[in-house]
């Protein structure tokens, strides 16, 4: 049994956000792309969180579904209250900008600290992701103080200008950021322009887990990246277990006595997120690292600062060199690659492009893409179950030879990629131009 979690999305009431995105869309896209607990987004915005409240039932602790059952799903989906904060404030004589993520075990627990920031004169009407004055630790201190289980994440650690470590306006570590309670801090979400792999190069890393969300502002983007538990022991394939908010918590601090553990997560290529390189939108200019290093990160055709993107930042902080030398390529019976170390101490993960993408890719109509792709999780199970589990050969009954070429490929990282850079998202190409054939392929990794 595997259980399927994206803890970081958006609802309606987030800026930049689709105004479709209320919690029956929500429910219905997480149960066609196989997430099985969702995260509700922005439960400190006041109406969102009536909404909550009244839309919403508890069935295991912390665990909710709709009160409503929508005919059209074909699976449970269960959220988790979730939402993300974006604190400015200055520490050490710098302006930070550092989101974080706060997983709350009840509707109780997140009612307090919404009172409790209102207090603090936070407007967290203005938007469902609220912007407040509150320093990351002094917030911290706040959500323990009213529930020691609450999990603190920080979110898109490496984002440029939104993170923790980000290189406009965060800090070097987790200590630096975080003083005498960065022990509370168990775990990273590590942002679509960077991979475990990258993750693993940092020592204070080491012991905590690395995580992966959507951020998703619509549902289609929904599951774009995800983080998979299991439970801790052998249990039957079909058995359902009953597990509830606290055993998500415990798999993420790495409890070994809880009742579930983190299998691998899903991911993005990083190379597609759109902070992976350094450069600058405004002059087209984008630098690999290498490239940074030998001509620096001033534009050359304005003169003004690059953006300082994920892959330099990592490199930048980073405690060891991670090559591909290093890693440990394990192709499962359905030709789906698990990149791991080769020491087998850290969670593996696979990369994905999502199904729409590639469908895109085929044909470049919206409207016929989206009725294919409704035919085939109608046909073949969930989006996940088609692009990581489905054999190829359904996969080509229902949908077409190129489609099995496409998705294969994808499960074998061969895809190419011109990555993103200063906001601009990276270019996914399964089919390259250059070898429509694939008689030459390239694996991507960092």
């Amino acid at each position: 049994m595997q259980i399927i979690t994206d803890l970081q999305i958006h609802s309606k009431y987030s800026r930049a956000t689709s105004p479709r995105q209320n919690l029956p869309e929500i429910s219905l896209w997480a149960s066609k792309k196989g997430i099985d607990v969702i995260a509700t987004g922005d439960w400190t915005h006041p109406l969102w969180f009536r909404e909550i409240q009244s839309q919403l039932k508890e069935v295991s602790p912390g665990l909710f579904t709709l009160k409503e059952t929508l005919p059209e799903q074909k699976r449970d989906v269960y959220f988790l209250l979730s939402t993300e904060i974006s604190s400015i404030y200055t520490q050490g004589g710098a302006t930070r900008r550092v989101h974080n993520l706060i997983f709350s075990p009840s509707i109780e627990t997140s009612s307090k600290i919404i009172s409790q920031l209102q207090k603090q004169g936070c407007n967290l009407m203005a938007d469902g992701r609220p912007i407040i004055g509150l320093s990351s630790i002094n917030l911290l201190e706040l959500v323990l103080s009213i529930d020691p289980n609450c999990l603190f994440i920080p979110a898109h650690a490496w984002t440029p200008w939104f993170s923790i470590f980000g290189s406009k306006s965060g800090f070097n570590s987790i200590k630096e950021c975080f003083g005498e309670l960065h022990k509370h801090i168990f775990a990273i979400e590590s942002g679509l322009s960077s991979d475990p792999a990258m993750n693993w190069q940092i020592d204070e890393l080491d012991s905590r887990s690395i995580l992966s969300f959507s951020d998703a502002h619509s549902g289609p983007k929904l599951g774009r990246e995800a983080t998979v538990f299991i439970p801790t022991t052998k249990q039957s394939n079909n058995e359902i277990i009953n597990y509830s908010y606290r055993d998500i918590a415990d798999a993420i601090k790495q409890k070994t006595d809880g009742l579930l553990k983190i299998a691998y997560t899903i991911e993005f290529f990083p190379e597609e997120g759109k902070y992976h390189y350094t450069g600058h939108r405004d002059c087209g200019i984008k630098y690999s690292t290498i490239e940074s290093k030998q001509k620096g990160t001033i534009c050359p055709k304005c003169g003004k600062q690059l953006t300082v993107g994920v892959e330099d930042r990592v490199t930048e902080l980073a405690n060891r060199t991670i090559t591909q030398g290093d890693l440990l390529l394990s192709e499962n019976s359905q030709g789906l690659v698990f990149v791991s170390d080769k020491a087998k101490t850290r969670k593996p993960f696979v990369s994905i492009v999502p199904l729409l993408e590639i469908l895109a890719e085929i044909d470049a109509s919206p409207t016929k893409n989206l009725a294919l792709y409704e035919n085939l999780v109608s046909n073949l199970g969930s989006e996940f179950d088609i692009l990581l589990k489905k054999p190829l050969t359904e996969i080509e009954k229902y949908g077409s030879e190129k489609l099995k070429k496409a998705i294969e490929i994808v499960r074998k990282r061969q895809v190419k990629i011109d990555p993103g850079y200063d906001g601009v998202f990276g270019k996914v190409k399964v089919f390259d131009e250059s070898t429509k054939e694939h008689d030459e392929t390239q694996s991507a990794l960092f």
